[in-house]
């Protein structure tokens, strides 16, 4: 009798080699970039015990203080004007990598990705090791803080381009909505890791809630450079189906708006385009002005900086606010604070789904940012009212906020990048994906900045300027909600990505 194979080998032969190197390469870029956010969370965790209330902190027997109310701080941000300094070395990294971002695109296209990210992260991890290595040496310099996060802020731009443009090339256009939306709750993993392990050592010696992210990112850098895989052709795989040139059942007037998704059999979906014919991929990179030329770039790009303005606030701030409001110790502020990007990774995977089901990336994006609006209103006045608020307000507005902001740096991107009237340069993706999130990221600077400025006239209006800044992003995406809501009223055929724009 013949023996039967064994359920688990079954089971792996279900899938083929293409199946399981995209599988590998997706959960190694989830990887990678859980561990660039995982580097850049513990300065919100740690600012709570650099600047505390020390009329609450017991005194070490023996200890000469001169000032009650701040021998326990750690100088220079003991001063009255904490939150300006806290201000300064935020945006010391953030005004670097919204500048290095766009500058990094191109470099990524035009080098290969696995030495760029390895490198990437190797230097990210030191300049997140040397932060941490100032509580040991006993640096209280506010110049050396501020170089070490304007280097680490250059240095993380090799991320984001190069995952996605790796992503890009493994994975084609249908579902890339859903891919890419539980693709991209590394984003939130990282936070959140970020937090549990900065909070780990905060109140004991901060220095190691930087040092041990840093070696975790610089560990992640080498296993990089050991095993990733650019493109599918590298290891004789298919390539996805970007663009292929089939009857789509009715001729649109010009390539550039004639892309129409229909759900294939091998379960990723294909983009029907005319005019039939074969197209050759151009080889040449895209220069800076092209990708901008590309429809939808300049209003996604937009819509994404007010979108992170929100978010990028949430994830500096939102610590410190929750020990200011609530009364929260760092560690429990910075437990308290993963509940947001726990609702982020929800709604960035329903964001991914809704666009590909109804085809309408823009409106997904608006109808979230317009929710998010009163939810954050309701939330800086009855979140801390009990715990169960807290918790569902904050897992309610991390999902709305994050779920646009989810769906643009990567789905949109992607779908821009392989856009149609680029006749199937697949070497743009880097490029488009680093003016769409370095857009983003000047409104990343912006928002922690700003809320460093306003928070000592209350957080109120704090609020007040989030709240401004998502009604901002919704009016951006306003032209590309009408072309969707066309669409459908023509009762155009329903698919994934992008319809008119």
């Amino acid at each position: 009798m013949k023996s039967s194979l064994a359920p688990g080998i079954r089971f792996i032969t279900t899938f083929s080699r293409d199946a399981w190197y995209r599988s590998f390469i997706l959960f190694l870029t989830f990887l990678f970039y859980t561990a660039y956010h995982l580097s850049r969370k513990p300065i919100s965790i740690v600012k709570g015990q650099l600047h505390r209330n020390c009329s609450n902190v017991i005194k070490p027997p023996g200890l000469n203080i001169t000032d009650n109310d701040t021998w326990c701080d750690w100088k220079p941000f003991d001063q009255d004007n904490y939150q300006t300094l806290f201000g300064v070395v935020d945006n010391s990294f953030l005004v670097a990598y919204a500048i290095g971002m766009f500058i990094s695109g191109i470099f990524g296209e035009r080098l290969p990705l696995r030495y760029y990210l390895s490198f990437g992260m190797l230097m990210s991890g030191l300049f997140t090791c040397l932060f941490g290595l100032g509580f040991y040496l006993n640096i209280h310099s506010l110049g050396y803080y501020a170089f070490i996060q304007v280097m680490n802020g250059l240095m993380q731009t090799t991320g984001w381009p190069s995952v996605v443009a790796c992503v890009g090339n493994w994975f084609g256009k249908g579902k890339r909505g859903f891919i890419m939306g539980v693709w991209n709750s590394h984003t939130s993993v990282g936070n959140i890791l970020g937090s549990l392990i900065a909070g780990a050592f905060v109140s004991s010696a901060w220095g190691m809630s930087f040092i041990v992210p840093g070696l975790i990112i610089a560990s992640t850098g080498v296993l990089c450079f050991f095993f990733l895989v650019e493109k599918p052709e590298d290891v004789n795989c298919t390539p996805p189906q970007h663009h292929t040139e089939e009857e789509s059942g009715e001729t649109e007037p010009d390539l550039q708006t004639a892309v129409h998704v229909e759900g294939a059999s091998n379960g990723y979906g294909s983009i029907t385009a005319e005019p039939q014919e074969v197209v050759e991929e151009p080889t040449e990179a895209i220069s800076f002005c092209g990708a901008l030329s590309i429809p939808g770039v300049v209003e996604f790009s937009l819509c994404l900086l007010f979108a992170k303005l929100v978010s990028y606030t949430f994830l500096y701030w939102l610590p410190l606010y929750i020990s200011n409001v609530a009364h929260f110790d760092a560690k429990q502020a910075g437990d308290m604070s993963t509940l947001f990007d726990a609702g982020g990774i929800v709604g960035g995977i329903t964001a991914g789904l809704v666009s590909d089901y109804t085809g309408g990336r823009a409106t997904t994006c608006c109808v979230m940012l317009i929710a998010a609006a009163p939810m954050l209103f309701l939330y800086n006045h009855i979140g801390q009212r009990s715990l169960a608020t807290t918790i569902g307000m904050l897992l309610l507005c991390g999902g709305l906020v994050n779920g646009p902001y989810a769906l643009i740096t990567t789905a949109v991107s992607a779908d821009l990048g392989t856009h149609a009237s680029l006749r199937g340069n697949s070497r743009a993706l880097s490029t488009v994906t680093a003016i769409i999130d370095g857009t983003g990221s000047i409104g990343a600077a912006l928002g922690p900045l700003l809320a460093g400025v306003i928070s000592p006239t209350g957080w109120n209006n704090v609020f007040y300027m989030l709240i401004s800044a998502d009604i901002l992003a919704c009016l951006f995406l306003s032209r590309l909600v009408y072309k969707e809501a066309q669409g459908w009223c023509r009762r155009a055929p329903r698919g994934r990505g992008f319809k008119e724009i």
